[in-house]
């Protein structure tokens, strides 16, 4: 019966150094990575501000409408956030985050050609959608 115990504490051992092993490897490949990306999510999210000196002067709009821009996106992101999660369980991470990058550069590049309220609001919605469950 000893005999037993310690082959099975042997065994529980040896999975727990290669589960570490494997999370250690895991984390030095996932972590970086995804501390990047969400540097540059907070950086696209703060960026509205730092373009709104010049953005409303070209556009012609009033601090009321800029705001509204600017918070119509969490409008989206909380709207998709649940049905985003939903979608990554079902296709997989590395296929959900891959399309949330994709059409989160897209947007965010459309972002150059706003002509007016309402192509600002429809684009800030849009990319609060498309950054749902990031």
């Amino acid at each position: 019966m000893s005999q037993t115990t310690t082959f099975a504490d042997a065994a529980s051992g040896a999975r727990s150094t290669i589960e570490t092993s494997t999370i250690r490897a895991i984390s030095w490949r996932l972590i970086p990575f995804l501390v990047l990306a969400y540097f540059f999510s907070y950086l696209d999210r703060v960026n509205l501000g730092f373009a709104a000196l010049t953005m409303n002067a070209e556009l012609k709009f009033t601090p009321l409408i800029f705001s509204w821009g600017a918070g119509i996106f969490f409008i989206g992101y909380f709207i998709f956030e649940v049905p985003s999660n939903l979608a990554l369980e079902k296709f997989g991470a590395s296929r959900w985050i891959a399309r949330i990058m994709v059409t989160w550069g897209i947007i965010s590049a459309l972002m150059a050609l706003v002509s007016g309220v309402t192509s600002f609001y429809v684009l800030r919605f849009l990319l609060g959608v498309a950054e749902a469950g990031f």
